[in-house]
C-alpha cells in the first residue's frame, strides 16, 4: 500500500511540475481519460491538458516594433481566457515560413480550451505589405490588436535594440546621429524612419479590414498607466473583464511596470526599457518635423489623436 501511494505520489508531483501546456503521462499509469483503451500504456510523453487543441489566432498584435509589443501580450496573458503564443511567428511577412502552410503556423500556437481565445504578436507584421491581405485569408473577421507610441521615440528606441544587438555580437556601431542623417539632410530611408510612418502603413491595413476590426492601443500610455488601456483591450475583444490594478506594481529600479499574477511577480526582460542615448536636439527637431504631417495624417486615417509631438 505504501508502494502505491508512493507511485500515485510521484505521478502526481510529475504531473504539477510539467510545464503548463502540457501533462506529463507516465507508463503503466491509467490512460482511460486520454482516450486510450484502459489496458494501454504509453511511453514517456507530453500530452496536451483534456479538452485542448491548437488554433489560429483569434487576434494578433500586429506592431509595432518597438512599439511595445511584448508588454502588451505579457499584459494580456494575465487574462485566464487568453492564450498566447509563446515566440514571434513571423508567418505573415516572412516568404519562407508562409510558404510552409497555415497547418505548420497552427502548430506553433499554444494549447487552449474552447472558452479561451489564441493571440500571437509579430511586430513586423504592422509594415509588411503583404500581411495584411494573407492575414484576410486566413480570417477576414480577426480582431487586431496595434500598439504605437511617439514615433520619434519609438526610431530612437528601434535604433537603441540594434546598437545594443551589435554590440554583443561584436559587430561595429555608429552613433544615432550617422544614421539619422546623411549629407546634411535627414536620412528618411533609414529603416527605422520607415517604420514610423504609421500613416503609410495604416492605408495598406485599411485597404484589407475595417478599422472597427483594428483596435489601437496608446503605447506611451500603458507604460505610464497600464490598467485603462487594457480594460479597452478586453472591451474589444469581447473578454470578460479580469485584469485587475492588483495586478501591477511599480518597479523602481527598472522604471516601469511590472506584473504579477497567480502568486508570482515578473518583470520584462533586461532589453526592454534600456535608457535611450542622447541625441542632437536640432536633428531630433528635424525628425520630429518630418513626422508633423504624417500624424496628422494617421490621425485623420483613425479618427482620433495622440499625445505626438
Amino acid at each position: 500500500m505504501a508502494g502505491l501511494l508512493g507511485s500515485v505520489f510521484l505521478l502526481v508531483l510529475q504531473t504539477y511540475a510539467a510545464p503548463p501546456e502540457f501533462i506529463q503521462v507516465w507508463p503503466n499509469t491509467s490512460t482511460s481519460g486520454l482516450g486510450l483503451l484502459p489496458n494501454e500504456t504509453v511511453t514517456p510523453s507530453l500530452v496536451p491538458p483534456l479538452g485542448t487543441s491548437k488554433y489560429t489566432p483569434h487576434s494578433i498584435i500586429i506592431g509595432v516594433r518597438k512599439g511595445g509589443t511584448r508588454a502588451l501580450l505579457e499584459m494580456l496573458d494575465i487574462h485566464p481566457e487568453v492564450a498566447a503564443a509563446a515566440t514571434e511567428v513571423h508567418f505573415f511577412d516572412w516568404d519562407e515560413n508562409y510558404a510552409k502552410g497555415l497547418e505548420w503556423y497552427r502548430e506553433l500556437m499554444p494549447y487552449s480550451y474552447p472558452h479561451q481565445i489564441t493571440i500571437e504578436k509579430t511586430p513586423g507584421y504592422f509594415t509588411s505589405p503583404l500581411a495584411p491581405a494573407r492575414i484576410r485569408a486566413m480570417n477576414s473577421s480577426i480582431r487586431l490588436l496595434l500598439i504605437l507610441r511617439d514615433p520619434a521615440e519609438r526610431v530612437i528606441s528601434d535604433y537603441t535594440q540594434v546598437f545594443f544587438n551589435r554590440l554583443e555580437n561584436h559587430k561595429p556601431v555608429q552613433a544615432i546621429e550617422n544614421m539619422l542623417v546623411r549629407n546634411g539632410a535627414l536620412n528618411t530611408r533609414y529603416k527605422a524612419i520607415q517604420r514610423s510612418l504609421y500613416d503609410v502603413h495604416m492605408r495598406n491595413w485599411l485597404l484589407h479590414f475595417p478599422l472597427e476590426q483594428i483596435h489601437i492601443v496608446d503605447g506611451d500610455t500603458l507604460i505610464r498607466d497600464p490598467l485603462p488601456e487594457l480594460q479597452k483591450v478586453e472591451r474589444f475583444l469581447e473578454l470578460p473583464p479580469r485584469i485587475m490594478a492588483s495586478n501591477f506594481y511599480f518597479n523602481q529600479t527598472k522604471g516601469f511596470y511590472c506584473i504579477r499574477s497567480d502568486g508570482r511577480e515578473r518583470c520584462l526582460h533586461e532589453s526592454k526599457g534600456r535608457p535611450h542615448p542622447p541625441v542632437n536636439s536640432t536633428v531630433l527637431q528635424q525628425l520630429r518635423a518630418y513626422f508633423r504631417q504624417h500624424n496628422r495624417n494617421f490621425f485623420r486615417l483613425v479618427g482620433r489623436t495622440f499625445n505626438w509631438h
